[in-house]
């Protein structure tokens, strides 16, 4: 039935402004990884820039910027408010913000709090990474920070390799405690603290006069190393089994040293126990009949328990700090005291 008007005209009907009205717009605040070289952003983010009506950045010097620009998109340097951001999408328009490396607290959270008071039609707003991280990126930041650490701290400026020896000793034990008591959280730490070492030797070493080398040239010898040691991976070998593995390394690895004696290579510094049975596995390995010395004193005893140990598959080292902790264990109980 139509509606008249009280002349008895049909009435007209009122307009449909739902349909065609345009909403609130949209924030694209647009994320980069600082470890990608720039440039390199998403599809999903090249179609976010290309299809806005604006683009701001706070950013001037922002390494994305003269990317952005050769691939014609205008960038404008502005720091908006939350206030002007809503305006700027006012009639269903499409702002994209290229967000700083810390990111863009100070509007995110100004967004947070026009939403709150209700009192705003607020555009949607959606976070958008344009580039993401790659395993191992972390690793470029501890190279940069040890960088500036190196060039900054009057502490660290000073160091030497000769210098830092204690503390990588010291490191590798903690690592090893991690290890044997179990403790995840601090095994990560532990892992930390020898990676640093890594890196701040390498970093050292890039300061040197005649023969510098950086933490590059230490990846690449080991990447190299781990190829050339490792045929059944990267060549044609086969290996099935953990016992063909060892023969592949320990061959290539005798073509690589040259070495006239088993002997060399190893560090005679390291804890008695653990060279003895260093010592041994060469012996054993290389096939080779070699008596043990005769001698008095606990000191050939230790040697014949730590050869029948690595004969056995046994760590001599390992096993006697695992009787050491009981012992510990058994000297706090005495003293009255949790183990």
């Amino acid at each position: 039935m139509n509606a008249h008007r009280p002349d008895g005209a049909p009435a007209t009907p009122a307009a449909d402004t739902t349909a065609s009205a345009p909403g609130p717009g949209r924030v694209v605040l647009l994320t980069t990884s600082h470890r990608v070289a720039p440039g390199l952003l998403s599809w999903p983010a090249w179609q976010a820039l290309h299809g806005a009506d604006r683009v701001l950045c706070a950013d001037g010097a922002h390494p994305q910027l003269p990317y952005l620009r050769e691939a014609g998109i205008t960038v404008e340097q502005a720091t908006a408010t939350a206030d002007e951001l809503v305006d700027a999408c006012a009639g269903g328009r499409t702002v994209v913000v290229v967000a700083a490396a810390e990111g863009e607290p100070h509007l995110t959270d100004g967004l947070a709090r026009l939403a709150g008071s209700g009192r705003v039609q607020m555009p949607s707003l959606e976070l958008l990474p344009a580039s993401y991280d790659l395993p191992g990126a972390r690793l470029l930041d501890l190279v940069q920070v040890m960088d500036r650490i190196r060039a900054e701290c009057p502490w660290s400026s000073q160091q030497t390799h000769k210098g830092l020896t204690k503390y990588g000793i010291e490191e590798a034990y903690e690592l090893v405690e991690a290890i044997e008591e179990g403790d995840r959280e601090e095994l990560r730490e532990e892992l930390g603290d020898v990676l640093l070492q890594v890196v701040f030797h390498a970093r050292i070493a890039e300061d040197d006069p005649d023969t510098p080398f950086s933490i590059d040239d230490v990846a690449a010898g080991i990447v190299t190393k781990l190829i050339h040691r490792h045929p059944h991976v990267f060549g044609d070998a086969t290996a099935t089994t953990p016992e063909e593995v060892k023969e592949h390394w320990l061959r290539t690895k005798a073509v690589e040293k040259r070495r006239e004696s088993v002997t060399e290579g190893i560090p005679l510094g390291q804890p008695g126990l653990a060279l003895a049975s260093k010592l041994a596995s060469r012996v054993r390995t290389a096939g080779l009949d070699v008596p043990l010395p005769v001698g008095e004193g606990p000191g050939y005893e230790l040697l014949a328990m730590a050869v029948r140990a690595e004969a056995a598959g046994v760590d001599p080292e390992a096993a006697l700090r695992a009787a050491a902790r009981a012992y510990r264990d058994a000297v706090r109980a005495a003293e009255g005291l949790d183990a």
